[in-house]
């Protein structure tokens, strides 16, 4: 069973999110924002994490380095919707530091199942 990280400041999004991957088959924790979110990445191990960018108090972006920091391999999946900087989508700007699928909000549930599927194919 997949244990999978949601971490967006949208509690109904984290909710839907949490209820389409649990009813996949992952065991599920959430986090409020990024700052709650790594605390969860130091107190756990997780297969999947998928972040959302535009967060208060620390954003995807914050959250994907230093996830790469202490956990090279993790398996990370970076969700927006919108946002750019210098000319450059988010959601480039995640894949170029290491997230290894990125979703445009609003993201089919369908989507994130295959993607969590995909990443966690050998759990």
């Amino acid at each position: 069973m997949p244990n999978v990280l949601v971490i967006d400041d949208e509690a109904d999004v984290r909710q839907l999110w949490r209820d389409a991957l649990e009813d996949a088959g992952c065991s599920v924790s959430v986090a409020e924002n990024g700052v709650r979110g790594v605390k969860l990445l130091e107190s756990a191990s997780f297969d999947v994490i998928v972040t959302d960018i535009l967060m208060p108090e620390k954003d995807g972006i914050e959250i994907i380095m230093e996830i790469r920091k202490s956990s090279p391999d993790a398996k990370i999946i970076a969700v927006s919707g919108g946002g750019a900087v210098a000319d450059t989508s988010f959601l480039t700007v995640a894949s170029m530091l290491g997230a290894h699928r990125t979703l445009q909000k609003p993201v089919s549930l369908h989507e994130l199942r295959d993607a969590v599927q995909t990443l966690t194919e050998n759990v």
